[in-house]
């Protein structure tokens, strides 16, 4: 067994013991079942509450998040605060989404900060992207020294690749995201394309890790199965434009 199998056996128990409390402890919120998902739970508006007061989303003027339910509430803050929001189409199939608050009717920000809504009322891109100041993720687990396990697709680790491929991320770029107190543990084994946390928020408290690790350099080719070319368009175009340098 390869190192990398090791550490996806260790995260596949993680998750089914953190989806496991949550629903044993009566926290977890519908989507139902939360086993595949990023969990929504209880106190997901708090723990964005704590996010947006924080000086990291204060200094942001284009925020990137995940399209997860908990992340929902982040969502139509940011449109709230005047924000840009980028988000990613689900499993990166259509490349990401820009909405811009200042053409979109505040009647509607409720609307737009869902997937459905930001098909609606945002602007389908591929590579034409803003500059991102902060990126908001969704976790299924996360621990103090910014350990981070998600769902088990790996789409969060590959966005960042990706934007910071295309030169819209950087290392500095704070990545963050907002959980349930109980989705902590000890430690999470982590390679070198996952992508660590800067800053963890819950209902009930703000946290800023100890990270150590550093963030991945780009995308990792050797790592991208082949399939993944033809389910997601956009990772073909960067690699051709890669090959054809």
């Amino acid at each position: 067994m390869t190192a990398s199998n090791d550490v996806s056996k260790i995260k596949s128990e993680i998750r089914r013991q953190i989806w496991e409390r949550m629903i044993r402890e009566k926290v977890a919120l519908p989507p139902f079942p939360i086993e595949g998902r990023i969990p929504n739970f209880k106190g997901a508006d708090r723990a964005a509450k704590r996010l947006v007061e924080d000086k990291l989303f204060q200094e942001a003027e284009v925020v990137f998040c995940s399209p997860d339910s908990p992340q929902r509430h982040v969502r139509e803050a940011v449109l709230r605060s005047g924000k840009i929001l980028v988000m990613a189409t689900p499993r990166l199939r259509e490349g990401f989404i820009v909405l811009d608050p200042r053409k979109i009717e505040e009647k509607v920000f409720h609307e737009a900060a869902t997937i459905k809504g930001a098909f609606k009322y945002g602007r389908l891109v591929t590579l034409d992207l803003p500059v991102i100041d902060l990126k908001v993720t969704g976790s299924v687990a996360v621990s103090r020294d910014g350990g981070r396990v998600g769902k088990g697709g790996g789409f969060s680790d590959l966005e960042f690749a990706i934007l910071k491929t295309i030169g819209v991320i950087v290392d500095e770029t704070p990545v963050v995201t907002t959980v349930h107190d109980l989705q902590f543990v000890e430690a999470i084994p982590m390679l070198k394309h996952d992508v660590p946390l800067d800053a963890l928020y819950t209902p009930e408290k703000k946290i800023y890790t100890t990270r150590k690790l550093k963030k991945p350099e780009g995308i990792y080719w050797d790592l991208i199965p082949i399939k993944k070319f033809e389910e997601i368009p956009l990772l073909k175009i960067l690699r051709d434009k890669n090959l054809n340098r």
